[in-house]
């Protein structure tokens, strides 16, 4: 087995659509590979931590683009192994800065980890090199692999530039880190509205929709949790209570869906 392979977990969604789990850290974040006849696109290159770019290629020799959802460490950490790289102007510039190994420690610390780190990887060195987009992604931005079309769908909130991708023809919303299970990163402010505003978008094609494959927490959930998240933020907005806090950072638990919200 490669070095850093088993750091990932790799299934099958269904045809065409694979999860590529980071499952040894509290986040278990996800990338998704989605292939087509003529071309595949990669959401999101993880934590940096393994190398992603060698389980994407024993799964399809396809050329392969990367869509950045956001420019977060945790969905930005393989960039610099992949030649074209997509993301929404409003954060494009985050990923030339790159995540030095001062703040990559912090992250990497016992209470986080569910696993060992590849046995390569040395923490006092681990960082997540610079990346550089090829070209932007846009609102309505449609992608056609041959077999699946795509369409970028910009819903701020979250991060200035966060992005889902819809397949609308299978009823497939790969939500990323705008709406999963669990609790909401969100910010007091104008991005708590923004966020809000982009969730209620989303719960409006609920109907339409039919699996959700976001980018943390459980690989699928309903599309009938978006309606729930909208509603949750927007009694947040309203001057609901937390259910408690930690720190400076309010705690709304309504179950299977929840939000932390951060001061702005």
């Amino acid at each position: 087995m490669t070095p850093g392979h088993e750091w990932f977990d790799v299934r099958e969604a269904q045809p065409g659509i694979f999860i590529i789990e980071e499952p040894h850290h509290v986040e278990r974040v996800k990338s998704h590979l989605i292939v087509g006849d003529d071309r595949a696109i990669l959401v999101d290159t993880g934590m940096g931590v393994a190398n992603i770019r060698d389980i994407v290629e024993s799964l399809t020799d396809l050329p392969v683009t990367v869509v950045n959802s956001h420019a977060h460490w945790d969905h930005v950490g393989g960039n610099h192994l992949f030649e074209e790289i997509l993301i929404h102007p409003a954060e494009a510039d985050a990923l030339v800065k790159g995540y030095h190994n001062e703040r990559m420690r912090n992250w990497f610390g016992p209470e986080v980890l569910t696993g060992p780190l590849p046995g390569d990887v040395n923490l006092d060195t681990l960082a997540i090199p610079p990346s550089r987009a090829t070209g932007m992604l846009h609102e309505g931005q449609l992608f056609d692999l041959g077999n699946r079309m795509l369409e970028v769908l910009h819903c701020p909130g979250h991060s200035p530039g966060g992005i889902v991708l819809l397949d609308r023809a299978n009823g497939i919303l790969f939500s990323t880190d705008v709406a999963y299970a669990g609790y909401l990163y969100a910010f007091a402010g104008d991005e708590l509205h923004t966020y809000q505003r982009s969730l209620n978008r989303l719960a409006a094609l609920a109907p339409e929709l039919r699996v959700l494959y976001p980018s943390h927490n459980a690989p699928s959930i309903s599309p009938f949790l978006l309606p729930r998240m909208a509603d949750l933020l927007a009694r947040v907005i309203d001057g609901e209570p937390p259910s408690s806090t930690n720190n400076d950072v309010a705690v709304y638990d309504d179950g299977d869906v929840g939000v932390y919200l951060f001061p702005a």
